[in-house]
């Protein structure tokens, strides 16, 4: 599994021009789902996003998680994440889990991080056309893959 995450001051997500979910000083989250991940990298990574110190103190360091200042997360699926660029010009996505073991994967790391978060999360929908925008706070952005714990 992986993710994309970037501090933003404000992110949304549009589907059909009708705003599905927004937040505002948080967390935009990019979630890749392919056919080997489990339960276990949904809770790993909602964990690990909920309490990564990427969020500036008093003293300007990068020492608060998402938590700590009580911001929220907007959660996008993207199969695109796990796109294999080794041959040609055209993406393979071969890896990208199908709907029917990603959706609950991707529902689940939304609960988590919602658990974690005391429901300050939103998202969008899965494989919905969506447009995203937001404003990446620093910028700060983190790619995270649930396979390199160590």
């Amino acid at each position: 599994m992986r993710l994309v995450v970037q501090r933003v001051t404000e992110a949304a997500v549009h589907i059909g021009g009708v705003c599905a979910g927004r937040t505002g000083r948080g967390l935009m989250i990019l979630i890749g789902i392919e056919e080997a991940d489990t339960e276990e990298d949904a809770l790993w990574l909602a964990k690990k996003a909920a309490d990564m110190r990427i969020f500036s103190d008093e003293e300007g360091k990068m020492n608060l998680s998402v938590k700590d200042i009580g911001g929220g997360a907007l959660v996008v699926s993207q199969f695109t994440l796990h796109a294999s660029t080794k041959k040609g010009n055209r993406p393979s996505f071969i890896r990208a889990a199908r709907p029917n073991h990603a959706v609950p994967l991707y529902e689940r790391f939304k609960e988590e991080l919602a658990a974690l978060l005391e429901g300050r999360v939103e998202s969008g929908e899965f494989g919905a056309d969506m447009q995203i925008s937001l404003v990446n706070d620093g910028p700060v952005t983190i790619f995270m893959d649930s396979r390199n714990r160590e």
